[in-house]
């Protein structure tokens, strides 16, 4: 078992398990990983992943053992990518917990996420530049949205590693914590992300990635046609919820 998954009051926990290769992912290890992924986005009952790596380390890429040997990973322009899940779009919120290494194409299983949370002693980069093994699990398209363009060609051409301080500086890491507490880190910010309204959550975060790729005009009609679907199912009862002294000063909704 490489890939392994549990489910514990709404958060969805997907684990790498190759210490031995620091969770390096090879051809079955991504086949189980994508299928982790699709067994999330399907569990109604799941309304945040969290994925991390055991044995102290994230993921160093893809495996580059079974790729000079002949096991590559699976290579098609459709379907799943070679690292797995890299070309879903999922539906809701998945956390990224760091320790160690997240490199080559681990940083890109790393931006797959909505946010990162790591260890001081994380280090991420293009490892995969060293070896002439390019980013093909969306880093190219993932790695400027998140840091900027010019940021990003410096990761990308340079290869070079990026400490958790200087990652939190560029927008890389969203929190940085102390070593060996990336997890349980990620699982509180996971666990604080379902006490809010989810149809809410969902259709405002489904806006900022849509908003991306739209003219000015279209993302703001897209974000209010989503956004008035959720006023009906659940913002009248939020409002009652405010009226009635709850959810002040940042409290979650019920707490008053």
């Amino acid at each position: 078992m490489t890939v392994r998954t549990s489910l514990e009051s709404g958060v969805f926990h997907i684990e790498l398990v190759r210490p031995e290769v620091r969770n390096a992912v090879d051809r079955a290890t991504a086949e189980a990983l994508a299928d982790a992924f699709r067994a999330f986005e399907a569990t109604e009952s799941a309304g945040v992943a969290v994925l991390s790596g055991v044995g102290g380390s994230f993921c160093a890429g893809a495996d580059l053992h079974g790729i000079a040997e002949g096991r590559g990973n699976r290579l098609a322009p459709d379907g799943d990518a070679p690292m797995g899940p890299s070309r879903m779009v999922l539906g809701k919120p998945l956390i990224a917990a760091i320790e160690g290494h997240a490199v080559a194409g681990g940083l890109e299983l790393a931006l797959l996420a909505d946010l990162r949370v790591a260890g001081r002693t994380a280090v991420l980069g293009v490892f995969c530049r060293r070896w002439g093994v390019p980013l093909i699990d969306g880093g190219t398209a993932r790695l400027p949205r998140v840091v900027g363009l010019s940021r990003a060609l410096d990761l990308v051409l340079t290869g070079r590693p990026v400490d958790a301080a200087e990652a939190h500086a560029i927008g890389l890491l969203d929190r940085v914590v102390e070593p060996g507490t990336a997890l349980d880190a990620a699982m509180a910010l996971a666990r604080s992300l379902l006490q809010f309204p989810q149809g809410c959550l969902r259709a405002d975060r489904a806006s900022v990635y849509a908003g991306l790729d739209l003219p000015l005009d279209q993302a703001l009609a897209a974000e209010f046609a989503r956004g008035v679907e959720v006023i009906a199912a659940e913002s009248v009862t939020g409002a009652r919820w405010f009226h009635e002294g709850q959810g002040r000063g940042g409290k979650p909704r019920g707490d008053a």
